[in-house]
């Protein structure tokens, strides 16, 4: 089976020349085939020019889009490239190559439709995020339970993987803002397997996050409103 990692980078002139080695050295150890493409995300760095010299595979967006527009992007290549499986892998260093084929294997053997590599699930992640992010993300795992009655203990994980079918899905429609519970909670009203399984994260080791304690509040409230308004749009939508 065709597989690609979609890595959105924006800013990692640090981090993103050892990613992609890891990639590779895992590929040759291994003995894999995991392709791999960086969404440079309008980047104000070197990013872009460090992809080139080294020629690592690289579509540079011409503007930042944010996570959101990034990823879709890499789903828009990996479907007009007949990738069977894409899994999104962080820029930044955090996710551990050693778990991928844990993920996917799930969808290998026709187990999942799409995974969630999890730093919740059992006890294997040395990362686990700030305090006040872990009880956003507690919060917005009630609320996606709620409405859908699946527990997701990790929904910010960016550490997913799919199958073809949903590649077509994220292809076609994908959200600007808070894509990884909003996708989950889409991909579970329209029926498909969605899993959760133990992976290893890590913390940054270089650069900067964008994310502070005043956007973990303003991220689970908005969070929170679009998968009620979600939920009710469904609702209403199969009513009629």
């Amino acid at each position: 089976m065709k597989k690609l990692l979609i890595i959105p980078a924006y800013n990692e002139e640090e981090n993103i020349t050892n990613v992609c080695k890891m990639i590779k050295d895992y590929n040759t150890k291994h003995k894999t085939k995991y392709d791999f493409i960086v969404i440079n995300d309008g980047s104000l760095d070197n990013t872009e020019r460090i992809c080139i010299k080294n020629k690592i595979p690289c579509v540079s967006l011409v503007q930042n889009l944010g996570i959101g527009g990034a990823v879709q992007t890499g789903y828009k290549y990996a479907l007009e490239n007949d990738y069977d499986i894409a899994i999104q892998f962080d820029g930044d260093g955090q996710h551990d190559i050693n778990y991928i084929d844990n993920i996917v294997s799930l969808i290998e053997d026709n187990k999942a439709d799409f995974v969630i590599g999890s730093r919740f699930v059992g006890n294997v992640s040395e990362f686990r995020t700030s305090s006040s992010r872990r009880a956003g993300i507690k919060i917005i795992s009630f609320f996606i339970k709620l409405v859908t009655g699946v527990k997701i203990f990790d929904t910010t994980s960016g550490y997913r993987a799919c199958n073809k079918k949903v590649i077509k899905e994220f292809a076609n429609n994908y959200p600007t803002e808070y894509p990884e519970p909003i996708t989950t909670v889409e991909l579970l009203k329209k029926g498909y397997i969605v899993k959760e399984i133990a992976v290893n994260m890590k913390e940054r080791v270089n650069g900067k996050s964008s994310i502070h304690t005043w956007k973990n509040v303003y991220y689970m409230i908005n969070v929170i409103i679009s998968i009620i308004m979600n939920w009710t749009f469904f609702l209403l939508s199969n009513l009629i």
